[in-house]
Order: structure tokens, then C-alpha cells, then sequence
């Protein structure tokens, strides 16, 4: 694993999307390849020997690093959406987040029943993505091997929604 200070190529923004919420913004980390290309090899690393099959990337920033995992790891990848965003049959789940609600979308043919399948996303904060994500995989039938974020929030435990899974954080706040 790096020594790579990931936290400190995070910009805080205080205030967005609305008052009250401190949002983290990866795209201060993004532009810098040695930075990416040293997650992508930790990460990669950590899941290499776990039988992926496929990647499940949540919308939207999900997807950066769940698209450069499936291709290290030889898996599929399958993007989790918003309503209305993917062409062909889906199931879809209601969620609650940390400042509403929402709604995510999965094809109905993107896994197949027992393929193996790490769920990637930017943030865990109170775990309603995550979770309505896990809920959609195992509608599919997929088996879940692991639930990667680059920053949790752990005092909005999340975590405690996904009991029972692995997951890992590269970054945590208090």
C-alpha cells in the first residue's frame, strides 16, 4: 500500500449542496494521475484475490474508480443510476440520504444470480446509497464481496447499515 496523503488533495466545501452539509470534493484528488494511479493500484491490490465479477459503480463518481477497477480486476462493470438514465428494464429502490431522498436503477440483466460483485462508491456517509445499492445486487441475485469508499463519514454511521458486508474506506472523518 502507498503513503500517498489522500485527505490532503480534498477540497472541503462548506455550505453545498445546501446549508448545513460539508461536501467533499474528489476532484481536487482526481487531477493529480499519481495520486489516482496509486488508488487505483492499492485498491486493485485489495481486491484482486476476492473473484470479482463484476464492479457495481454508483452514480455518478462511483463510476471513476468502479470503471478502473473492473478493467484491473478482469471484471464487468455495471452502473447504478438515477431514474430514467438507463435504456432497458430495471429495478429500481427508494433511498434516504443525508439532505433527501431519491431513487437508484440497475438493468435487470447487469448481474447474474452468485456472480461475485464489489460495490465502489466516493462517499459513505449515512449509507442510504450504499444500502439501496446492496438491496438492488441482491435482488439480482449477485453475491456481495465488498463495499469500497474513498471517504466515509463515520459519525453519520453508515457503516451500521451495511452490517454483515466488508467495507473499507481509504479516507475517514470523524
Amino acid at each position: 500500500m502507498t503513503t500517498v496523503n489522500y485527505q490532503a488533495l480534498i477540497r472541503e466545501v462548506p455550505d453545498f449542496p445546501k446549508p448545513g452539509i460539508l461536501f467533499y470534493d474528489i476532484t481536487t484528488l482526481l487531477k493529480h494521475p499519481a495520486a489516482v494511479r496509486s488508488l487505483s493500484d492499492d485498491l486493485t491490490a485489495r481486491y484482486q484475490d476476492r473473484g470479482v465479477q463484476k464492479v457495481v459503480g454508483i452514480e455518478s463518481r462511483g463510476f471513476i474508480f468502479g470503471g478502473i477497477l473492473a478493467a484491473r480486476l478482469g471484471a464487468g462493470f455495471v452502473p447504478v443510476r438515477k431514474p430514467g438514465k438507463l435504456p432497458a428494464d430495471c429495478y429500481e429502490v427508494k433511498y434516504s440520504l443525508e439532505y433527501g431522498n431519491n431513487s437508484l436503477a440497475v438493468h435487470r440483466d447487469a448481474i447474474e444470480i452468485g456472480e461475485h460483485v464489489l460495490i465502489v462508491d466516493d462517499l459513505l456517509a449515512t449509507g442510504g446509497t450504499a444500502e439501496a445499492t446492496v438491496n438492488l445486487v441482491r435482488q439480482l441475485g449477485g453475491t456481495i464481496v465488498g463495499l469500497d469508499f474513498l471517504v466515509e463519514l463515520k459519525s453519520l454511521n453508515g457503516r451500521e447499515k451495511l452490517g454483515g458486508y466488508d467495507v473499507h474506506s481509504t479516507i475517514t472523518y470523524p
